[in-house]
């Protein structure tokens, strides 16, 4: 890969300062409060530049996310020989996922997105939006036609997993737990069984 260029390098970085002075200022006075012109005065960027990098506000929260398809995607082109897809999907889940979950601002993240509506239904279509990408790289991987039924549902909700997870006291087990009905099917909890703490009672161990 070729070396990246001064002016990537700097536009980039104008990205990077404008995400970051809008995160705390929507941490600070909440995500209503706050205008693009705030941001951008923040930022000492005006808000032309400030749209140059962004469609929108919610897109400043989640600012993420163009690198989030490749990398699904790479995910199952480029898994080790005898993975299964929803093995290595599960381990990108829990080594990519799960540490954004914990960085040292991600209760407040996580506060602020639960606590507006527009925010909350914005990260939820960012997720899925990615189902399309997902599902065509998996049936171009066992050679079954697009819009092979089977393929989209194991797509849909992989992505669904951040939303269903979220809020469990223990995300990696949730997100084994979901796994583990993605792979080996849904058996009613046995009565006694904590609810959303653990793997799924009828699942074999992995």
């Amino acid at each position: 890969m070729p070396p990246v260029g001064r002016r990537e390098r700097k536009k980039a970085a104008t990205r990077q300062a404008i995400a970051d002075a809008a995160l705390e200022l929507f941490l600070e006075r909440g995500y209503d409060q706050v205008s693009i012109r705030d941001i951008a005065d923040a930022a000492d960027v005006s808000t032309t530049t400030v749209f140059k990098h962004f469609s929108g506000k919610e897109a400043l929260v989640f600012d993420e996310e163009e690198d989030r398809e490749a990398a699904l995607i790479a995910v199952v082109r480029e898994r080790a020989a005898g993975q299964s897809i929803p093995d290595a999907l599960r381990q990108h889940v829990l080594a990519s996922w799960l540490p954004v979950a914990e960085h040292p601002q991600a209760a407040e993240f996580s506060d602020l997105v639960e606590s507006t509506p527009a925010l909350r239904a914005y990260g939820e279509r960012m997720w899925t939006r990615h189902t399309e990408a997902l599902s065509t790289a998996i049936a171009d991987d066992i050679g079954v036609p697009h819009d092979d039924l089977a393929c989209r549902a194991l797509a849909r909700f992989v992505l669904e997993i951040p939303a269903v997870a979220h809020g469990t006291q223990d995300r990696a087990a949730a997100v084994e737990t979901i796994f583990d009905i993605l792979t080996r099917g849904w058996r009613a909890p046995r009565p006694g069984t904590p609810r959303g703490s653990g793997r799924s009672p009828g699942a074999a161990p992995g």
